[in-house]
């Protein structure tokens, strides 16, 4: 473990949506390739995946998903900003999601200051994405907050400050968060090299070692479970 995930460990009372929310109400979702339920998921037509979703939270008695890091897929299979025809396939979930309905309100992690943000209008993209710079000790870092409402950016500004646990966003629905079931991707990354307003969420199995090392898992930090 890294001296600054040794950091993260020592932290509390981390949240990202909602905070009247408790991981009581939390349930784990399994979206990796080996999910033999959703085979009989049509992946493409998110209001579908919408509706298994809310079924998972129903059946649970729960009100957010999660899970995904590290995470093989198979739903970056029909965006071709996953799979050029050039490179390799891109289908290793490197952050965390937290399902939840659009609206939902999104916190800042730690005290930062907006790095960066940018409406990522792609089909299987980030839709409207925040970007925060932190610092914790000698150590700097970002986290990325992707799924976002365009509301969410109409009117930040780069350098803008936000506290732990400051509202900094909304979720989107699935007309701009890349035609996605509402959700927040939450990523932390270590160097994010001259990246502005993105960074990839998603890997290739070649380039998997250097992703988990720069993208630590996200629950180091949230502690959900």
């Amino acid at each position: 473990m890294t001296p600054l995930e040794t950091l993260f460990l020592d932290l509390k009372d981390i949240k990202v949506i909602d905070n009247a929310i408790p991981y009581s109400q939390y349930t784990p979702l399994d979206l990796s390739a080996s999910n033999l339920e959703l085979e009989q998921l049509n992946i493409t037509d998110s209001s579908q995946f919408e509706t298994y979703i809310e079924h998972l939270l129903y059946k649970n008695n729960a009100k957010v998903a999660h899970g995904g890091y590290n995470e093989i897929r198979s739903l970056y299979k029909r965006s071709a900003v996953f799979n050029d025809l050039n490179t390799e396939e891109r289908n290793i979930h490197i952050g965390l999601d937290l399902w939840i309905k659009a609206g939902t309100p999104v916190l800042a992690a730690l005290d930062g200051k907006v790095h960066s943000f940018q409406y990522n209008n792609n089909l299987g993209d980030y839709g409207p994405t925040i970007i925060l710079k932190h610092q914790l000790e000698q150590h700097i870092f970002y986290t990325l907050y992707g799924h976002l409402s365009l509301e969410s950016i109409a009117s930040i500004k780069i350098g803008d400050f936000f506290a732990k646990g400051q509202q900094l966003a909304t979720l989107g629905d699935n007309n701009v968060n890349g035609d996605y079931s509402p959700h927040l991707h939450f990523q932390i990354i270590k160097d994010i090299e001259d990246k502005s307003g993105d960074y990839p969420g998603v890997c290739s199995k070649s380039k998997l070692a250097f992703y988990l090392e720069n993208c630590p898992d996200p629950n180091l930090l949230l502690k959900i479970y």
